[in-house]
């Protein structure tokens, strides 16, 4: 296993920080996902998501099973799928991730006071998708859904939120048809506000905006660009359809919290510059990029 941190030829304190604090945010993780678990979804019937909700739906049907033992048999299979399909790191960080999660299924125990189911719901979503987000911030995972999202999203580009999301209306189907429509309703709010979360805690935290702008004065808007907010710029060359003018388009990617700064500039070289902005579902680059280094 240590092999594959050798092979970056980093000294062994770097390393030995680097696998601590991953180790750090996956059980961090584990451990608020469990007190959800065994707090909210397990009192309340609730169904679950992905891995966890189908060691749930078996717990419910033969309750002298445990979800922790029910999780960790789940889990074993999909990691040849890991093994195959994801970086070596990620596999080998999911192992403690795991067993880590199963752990904390098993012993933490805290009860929390809240009785409505829709704010029971909610409260589940948000301390999940929290803790399933941090999991992810790190190099692995606590197995499950979380292998095969990060399988999605490395090969297809799929986000991490809609596969769970998609993935876990199976479950809801089939908690409804066996145990309570009811249950499976409150379950769809809990799993909807989960996925949210998880696209916030992985990357809308650190999203990217891709920016195009259009001006006669884009040179020194670009100068500007480049040391007031040292980003990158390419120029392409266009043409206006109604003028016929030839046109100088900047095209820039820049970090969220850097796109009010861009917008004060092109205001002061140019109030009448055209500018448009879009979302980034994900950016590779050294300087710019956030995609997770799975």
């Amino acid at each position: 296993m240590l092999e594959y941190w050798m092979e970056d030829k980093k000294p062994f304190p770097y390393i030995l920080k680097e696998v601590t604090r991953n180790l750090f945010l996956i059980a961090l993780g584990s451990v608020i996902c469990a007190l959800a678990v065994n707090a909210i979804l397990i009192p309340k019937q609730f169904f679950g998501a992905g891995f966890t909700g189908i060691a749930l739906l078996i717990h419910y049907l033969t309750p002298f099973i445990p979800v922790a033992v029910l999780y960790f048999i789940l889990n074993i299979p999909v990691y040849a799928l890991g093994w195959m399909y994801v970086g070596r790191r990620f596999f080998f960080y999911s192992i403690p991730g795991m067993l880590i999660f199963s752990a904390a299924l098993a012993w933490v125990h805290i009860p929390l006071p809240v009785n409505d189911k829709i704010l029971c719901a909610l409260l589940a979503g948000i301390i999940i998708g929290t803790g399933s987000g941090i999991i992810l911030k790190s190099l692995g995972s606590a197995g499950g859904l979380d292998i095969l999202s990060v399988i999605l999203l490395k090969r297809f580009s799929v986000r991490l939120g809609t596969t769970i999301l998609a993935f876990n209306f199976c479950i809801l189907a089939t908690g409804a048809f066996l145990f309570s429509l009811e249950n499976a309703l409150y379950t769809l709010i809990y799993i909807y506000v989960n996925s949210q979360l998880v696209n916030i805690v992985v990357s809308g935290l650190s999203q990217r905006k891709a920016v195009y702008i259009i001006s006669p004065q884009w040179e020194p808007i670009s100068k500007n660009i480049m040391e007031h907010i040292q980003r990158g710029v390419t120029i392409i060359q266009g043409r206006g359809a109604f003028t016929g003018r030839d046109q100088h388009i900047l095209y820039t990617v820049i970090t969220f919290q850097e796109l009010s700064r861009v917008k004060d500039l092109v205001r002061k070289l140019d109030p009448d510059a055209f500018m448009v902005v879009s979302e980034t579902l994900e950016v590779m680059g050294k300087r710019i990029g956030n995609q997770p280094h799975w």
